[in-house]
């Protein structure tokens, strides 16, 4: 209990060194990770799950890459070692689109995340927490470690690479830094580059964090307590990109929360719904790494460096799908337009038909579920 007699959740509510790995695997990188931004990340450990068997000649092996909160338990009940149950179900089962009877499915946590992999709240090599030294890893970067892990396991090419929102985003980089090394690729709520609408949203929610008085300046990992009022309130933030004003009205109105008059002190309901998902983050993830990878989605730009967007788009030689969710409002339907007609192996723009907005290429399994099994049947 602190000073205001709140308990509050751990310091950092990530995978530490010393707790159940549950499924997890790891990989420590061969040589320090090489940095777009300039510098190199030495002892680099990647953290990843894995179902099915690689088939004798590789050829089986499919890669699903998370979003900003995400992790490597995309299939799985929760348990040790994993807080929550699969982000993605559905997916991998007997007679789903990735049944590891067929595929080898490969799941790894970005560098810079809090599940394994190495991000601010790992220690360096000096033994202390990265903390406020972690540098700056971008989407490219993560890519660079990913391209280690598939050579580790023996991947000359995958199958398939699939991702939504910052998955999407990796994915995409997959695809266009080596495109020999992906067959087939299925990208989902994404954009080719970040927008100064998404960079604006993310704004205030790198602040919140930072102007929590328990963020001592990103080195807080070893005390009692940290920017876990900050880290909420950047959840809250985001979580109104993530779903759209209709399912908010239709779902909560301006209901109060168990009868309670918000006129006596009571909250709205939809308030309520944002707390909910607020705690729930907060005793799951590390406000660092929330910090460093919304930067790394700000810097995400296929054609940087490479003559812009339509350039970057043309390196891409993959049987391409892609998807957007008709209600997103944090990466609208316009944006995977964009990426439906740059990529020359893509075919026309599937539009997921729902209400749930950014989330719904989450929620909407069947859909995806469907585009997926369409992909992967089509030959290359």
């Amino acid at each position: 209990m602190n000073e205001t007699g709140v308990v509050p959740p751990p310091a950092s509510g990530g995978w530490r060194e010393g707790d159940d790995p549950g499924r997890r695997r790891f990989l420590d990188l061969p040589a320090p990770l090489k940095l777009e931004a300039g510098g190199e990340l030495p002892g680099v450990r990647l953290s990843y799950e894995t179902w099915g068997e690689l088939a004798p000649d590789g050829s089986n092996a499919v890669l699903v890459l998370h979003a900003l909160t995400g992790d490597t338990h995309l299939q799985g009940p929760a348990g040790p070692g994993h807080p929550t149950a699969g982000w993605w179900p559905g997916l991998i089962e007997p007679g789903g689109p990735l049944d590891p009877a067929r595929w080898f499915v490969v799941a790894p946590n970005a560098v810079g995340g809090c599940q394994g992999s190495t991000g601010p709240a790992s220690p360096a090599p000096d033994g202390r927490t990265w903390g406020s030294r972690f540098p700056l890893v971008t989407v490219r970067d993560m890519v660079a470690a990913e391209q280690h892990l598939a050579d580790a396991l023996g991947i000359d090419a995958f199958a398939c690479v699939i991702g939504g929102s910052m998955g999407s985003m990796r994915s995409l980089e997959w695809a266009a830094t080596e495109p020999d090394r992906v067959r087939r690729l299925l990208l989902l709520a994404g954009p080719a580059a970040s927008s100064a609408d998404q960079i604006g949203w993310a704004r205030p929610q790198i602040e919140a964090i930072r102007t929590d008085p328990f963020w001592h300046g990103g080195d807080y990992h070893e005390r009692p307590e940290g920017p876990w009022r900050g880290l909420g309130v950047a959840r809250r933030i985001a979580h109104l990109s993530y779903r759209s004003g209709y399912e908010l009205a239709t779902r909560f109105g301006r209901s109060p929360q168990d009868g309670a008059d918000p006129l006596d002190g009571g909250r709205y309901a939809v308030e309520s719904y944002l707390d909910h998902h607020a705690d729930k983050l907060v005793h799951r993830f590390d406000a660092a790494s929330y910090v460093r990878l919304t930067q790394a989605m700000n810097h995400h730009d296929v054609g940087r460096g490479r003559g812009g967007t339509a350039a970057g788009l043309a390196r891409v030689r993959a049987l391409t799908r892609v998807a957007g969710v008709t209600s997103d409002r944090l990466y609208p339907l316009a944006e995977q337009e964009q990426l439906a007609d740059g990529i020359a192996g893509s075919g026309p723009l599937h539009v997921i038909e729902s209400p749930y907005g950014h989330d719904g290429f989450l929620i909407e399994t069947a859909v995806v579920a469907r585009l997926l099994g369409e992909l992967l049947a089509e030959p290359v």
